[in-house]
Parts: structure tokens; sequence; C-alpha cells
């Protein structure tokens, strides 16, 4: 019986590792995270979003003589445009790796989500490429908060709360 040489596992070769070791062996590869520095990097550039949203309403009170109720959502529609057409040039994703989940909790993260799986998809066409993934990623955000205003709605009618 001959011996056959063992070649050196090449990059894109299966490994002998089980799941557990693999995961071991990938922990020792990832980059050091600072817990503290990504969670005050997300509070202060959430918050600046946050802060430009609210200059947004500000503006559109005074320039076209809104209430607080009406200048809302003309606010959340510019944040959306905005976070839209950064997505669709490449900036929102630069600037979401640095803002990390501070870019992803206001409306423009659910934004940039939505826009980014259609950006990905449309080169197999309009409704199978873009109408078809452009919710994958966002589709369970919307189907919770439909859900739940369902039943708070239920919530508001058993009690009385808010009606008319």
């Amino acid at each position: 019986m001959s011996k056959q040489k063992r070649k050196p596992p090449t990059k894109y070769s299966k490994s002998n590792l089980s799941a557990v070791e693999y995961q071991n062996f990938a922990k020792t590869k990832e980059p050091p995270r600072s817990l503290l520095k990504n969670c005050i990097r997300a509070f202060l550039i959430g918050g600046a979003i946050c802060c430009f949203g609210q200059g947004v309403t500000e503006f559109y009170m005074f320039a076209f003589k809104m209430t607080k109720e009406q200048a809302s959502d003309p606010t959340v529609a510019t944040l959306i445009l905005i976070s839209v057409i950064l997505t669709s040039l490449g900036i929102y994703d630069k600037f979401a790796q640095i803002a990390g989940a501070g870019s992803a909790v206001p409306v423009t993260g659910f934004a940039n989500s939505v826009c980014s799986a259609a950006l990905e998809h449309r080169s197999e066409g309009l409704v199978l490429g873009v109408g078809s993934n452009m919710f994958k990623l966002a589709g369970s955000v919307i189907v919770f908060g439909t859900v739940a205003a369902f039943f708070v709605g239920i919530v508001y009618f058993v009690f009385g709360i808010g009606g008319h």
C-alpha cells in the first residue's frame, strides 16, 4: 500500500473542523471590539441623526407654518429621501460603518435596508428582482409594526382611550 502525500489545505478547501471548533477558531481571528466605544459612537451619531430630524421638523414648522403634528410626516419623508439618496450614492454604507447601531435605529436605517436590498437585486428585473427582494430585510420590521399597531388599536378600542 503506497502512502499518498497529503496536500496542505488551501484557502478554499474544506476543513476537518467541527462547527464548534470553527467558531472558536473564528473568534481568535476577529479583531477586538471596544463595546464602550461602539456604544458611545452609536449614541452620539444616532442622537445627531435625531437632532437633524428635529431641525427638519422645526424648518417645516417655521417655513410652512405647520403644527408639530403636521410637520412630522414631511420630516419622516425627508429623512427617508436623504437616506435613500445617500444609499444609492454608496455614502450611507460608509457612514454606517462608523456609526454602527446609531445609523440603524432611526428611520434612516430602515430606509437604507430597503434601498440596499432593492439596489442589490436590480439586475434581476423590477418585479422579480427589486419588487420581491426589497422587503426581505425590512419585512420583519413591517410585520412587527403592523401586528403591534393592531394590538395597540384593540387596547385603545377596549379601554376607550383616544376615541371620539
